[in-house]
């Protein structure tokens, strides 16, 4: 694995970031402009009745994790598809560049574009609706980290079907994540849900990061086994997303997709 090269993919992306101010702005306005809307929701519930003083804190702090992962997916996929766009696949593959370097590579600028995105949303929480999201400590650490490493999952699937199917499936990172959006409980909890969808729901990670996250904040307590029970399903959805990924380029390779992904 060259790490040079890693870097210089990097970068790339970080001066297309740069010399491209709608798209940075983009990146801030959207976690912006739902913590701001949830959280006028949440100050509006807070008047209505005496029951919901136990929610803002709760709700925001979904809002929050739920960004996490959706800009984790989309920011991993949107970097892959701005080289489809441009057309620049073949250039990349005809470089001593090695297929998960550019995994690699994907996941640190997707990493690094939800930081910027999500962070400036938490410092504006405190003063606007005195939420200190930052106030969890390690916990937050945890359950950021899983919902980070889930979307890259995804992530991984998404520029699996983009190199097999071209520019015609782009419609997928949008939709792939919140088509299992339902089955995370973020805003409410899986108990919720009807039997067989529970199960269901337990299968995926984010269902046990956001129980986690309401037990932590309604009880008080941090309870270990939702972070372990995630964690581990995430380290299953990740080799199969690597498998996928794999068996996609190889296909792509023998058929000739990579010099012609266009619809």
């Amino acid at each position: 694995m060259s790490y040079t090269r890693i870097t210089a993919l990097m970068l790339r992306y970080i001066y297309l970031l740069r010399s491209s101010w709608p798209r940075l702005l983009e990146i801030i306005f959207w976690p912006t402009m739902q913590l701001i809307t949830w959280g006028f929701i949440s100050q509006h519930l807070i008047s209505e009745s005496e029951w919901y003083k136990k929610a803002p804190a709760l709700l925001l702090t979904a809002v929050l994790l739920w960004d996490i992962l959706f800009r984790s997916h989309i920011n991993f996929a949107l970097s892959f598809l701005e080289e489809l766009w441009s057309r620049n696949l073949a250039n990349l593959f005809v470089s001593p560049l090695r297929p998960h370097e550019m995994l690699v590579s994907l996941t640190a600028i997707s990493l690094l574009r939800t930081m910027v995105g999500v962070i400036p949303a938490c410092f504006i929480a405190l003063p606007l609706f005195k939420l200190n999201i930052f106030g969890l400590g390690t916990p937050l650490l945890l359950f950021y980290l899983n919902l980070v490493f889930f979307g890259w999952c995804t992530g991984i699937c998404v520029v699996a079907i983009l190199i097999r199917f071209g520019v015609a499936a782009e419609s997928l990172a949008w939709l792939s994540i919140f088509l299992i959006a339902p089955l995370m409980a973020v805003y409410y909890p899986v108990d919720i849900l009807p039997t067989a969808l529970q199960k269901l729901a337990y299968s995926i990670p984010p269902a046990h990061v956001f129980e986690g996250m309401r037990t932590l904040y309604l009880e008080g307590i941090l309870e270990t086994g939702y972070l372990w029970r995630a964690a581990g399903l995430n380290i299953l959805y990740f080799v199969f997303a690597f498998g996928v990924f794999h068996i996609a380029y190889r296909s792509a390779r023998r058929h000739g997709l990579l010099l012609n992904t266009s619809e």
